[in-house]
């Protein structure tokens, strides 16, 4: 497990996990209302955290009541940095089927395949998909770069184009991630296939939603919300055919990676398939939207570091013989700190489930508790990375804060965004750590990078991006090749 701040263990106090369920359904509802709509889910753990006095407790989390048959919300919250690494340790919990706690999409979504994040360690399937997803990613190290960069490159020039160079950047990023991660990751062009290089992010957009609306916060119109998305599972009917074209895509584009899949990995044909679908749609195309987003929307708040960020960025790609690649931003210090600092305050996945599979002692930083076989555990990460004990003035956006300057590579052990520390030795097939811990922090400072590379100026407001072009003096500097 991850090593973290020292707490001798015969000081720490052993206590009975504060909190409860409540009345049956009528305490899970209660709590459901007050994660979605009164509270939201952040502030709904903090005030618990105030109540018990404790970061460890019991509660209910979504989905439950009125129409989810067979899931149980009753969890044991973990929030902070300590509990919360429990979850890691593959010999204390069992992840079978609880990436989202006790609910599953209807398997339809996947074509009846049991996919990679709904298998614990254990499931034999679990090693040969994990493998084959290092796989996938292990042959496009060479290409992934400048496949991104090309990609970006013609989202800018079209806002370029625009009067103003002014433009929506949500809808054509989103267009150039999943253009991007299918040549990357699975070998398919989507220009081959008009339809899904125009709307296959789209779908994608589309068959996430359908199956895990249940489980996020939107509060925009409420309680319609909780009448028509909260209360029930949502049909797969209704996006039946986007997944019939993005299937056709991934097996007719993508064949040479599903042949590989069965033929390296003993896959079979309907596995390698639908779990490709998964890794490029979900884990991979989900992931980047929300972290790319999100890295455009903290260059949004933090303009007055800009000019450090812009200023690191072009002198590590001239020092690079002028080219624009992983082995340029792996030298940007400030750039790196920048993105694992979006991955602490708001990580891709922010909740995180693991069900215990034996009793055992679980220490927060000042108590021990005794949790049961069979008990739920659940993670909230935007809080976790909150931890005060752990990160100074954790409620600020620091973007220096993971920075050799300020030691913060120490850090790194305590970043879990990729259900993981980003300083240890995962991910393998022997773990449920993202495959792409160390290619996602890369891809983010490999988008600050091209940005300021190219443009002197960089303004944000809501999705709507404003850039100025580097001047004629500037720009002598090549893009990947």
């Amino acid at each position: 497990m991850t090593s973290l701040p020292s707490s001798s263990a015969p000081a720490l106090q052993r206590s009975a996990i504060p909190g409860s369920y409540g009345w049956p359904v009528l305490g899970p509802l209660s709590d459901r209302l007050q994660y979605f709509w009164f509270q939201g889910p952040s502030s709904f753990f903090e005030k618990r955290i105030e109540k018990y006095n404790s970061t460890v407790f019991r509660t209910n989390v979504p989905p439950a009541f009125p129409f989810f048959g067979g899931v149980n919300p009753n969890v044991v919250a973990l929030l902070d940095v300590k509990s919360f690494s429990h979850l890691f340790d593959m010999d204390l919990v069992d992840k079978t089927e609880t990436l989202v706690g006790d609910f599953r999409p209807d398997l339809k979504f996947t074509g009846g395949i049991r996919v990679l994040p709904f298998l614990d360690t254990t499931d034999p399937k679990h090693a040969q998909i994990k493998n084959f997803c290092l796989d996938m990613l292990m042959r496009s190290s060479k290409t992934w770069a400048p496949t991104m960069v090309a990609a970006l490159d013609a989202t800018w020039d079209s806002i370029e184009s625009k009067k103003g160079s002014t433009g929506s950047y949500l809808l054509p990023i989103q267009q150039s991630i999943f253009s991007f991660l299918s040549r990357s990751l699975i070998g398919a062009d989507t220009t081959a296939v008009p339809e899904i290089h125009k709307s296959g992010h789209v779908m994608a957009d589309k068959w996430i939603a359908f199956q895990y609306l249940p489980t996020i916060s939107i509060n925009r119109v409420q309680p319609l919300e909780e009448l028509f998305i909260h209360s029930f599972s949502l049909p797969f009917w209704p996006i039946k055919s986007d997944y019939k074209k993005l299937e056709k895509f991934v097996e007719i584009q993508g064949k040479e990676t599903l042949d590989r899949g069965q033929k390296d990995f003993g896959l079979t044909k309907e596995e390698a398939l639908h779990n490709a679908i998964s890794i490029l749609a979900f884990s991979a195309y989900g992931g980047y939207v929300i972290l790319f987003t999100q890295l455009l929307g903290n260059l949004a708040t933090h303009k007055d570091v800009h000019a450090a960020l812009r200023k690191e960025a072009r002198e590590k790609i001239e020092e690079n013989n002028g080219d624009l690649n992983f082995d340029a931003v792996r030298k940007m210090d400030l750039i790196k700190s920048f993105v694992y600092e979006t991955l602490r305050f708001g990580p891709p996945i922010p909740s995180q489930f693991g069900r215990a599979r034996k009793d055992f002692d679980l220490s927060s930083h000042d108590k021990v508790f005794e949790v049961k076989k069979g008990e739920l555990l659940c993670g909230f990460q935007p809080v976790v990375m909150r931890d005060p004990k752990v990160f100074e003035n954790p409620n600020e956006f620091v973007y220096d804060r993971f920075s050799c300057a300020k030691g913060g590579e120490e850090l790194l052990k305590y970043l879990f965004w990729s259900n993981g520390p980003q300083s240890g030795t995962g991910p393998t097939a022997a773990d449920k750590q993202c495959p792409a811990k160390d290619v996602v922090p890369l891809s983010g400072a490999l988008l600050l990078a091209q940005l300021f590379q190219r443009y002197d100026e960089i303004e944000i407001k809501g999705s709507s991006i404003t850039l100025k072009k580097v001047s004629s003096e500037s720009t002598d500097v090549k893009k990947a090749e």
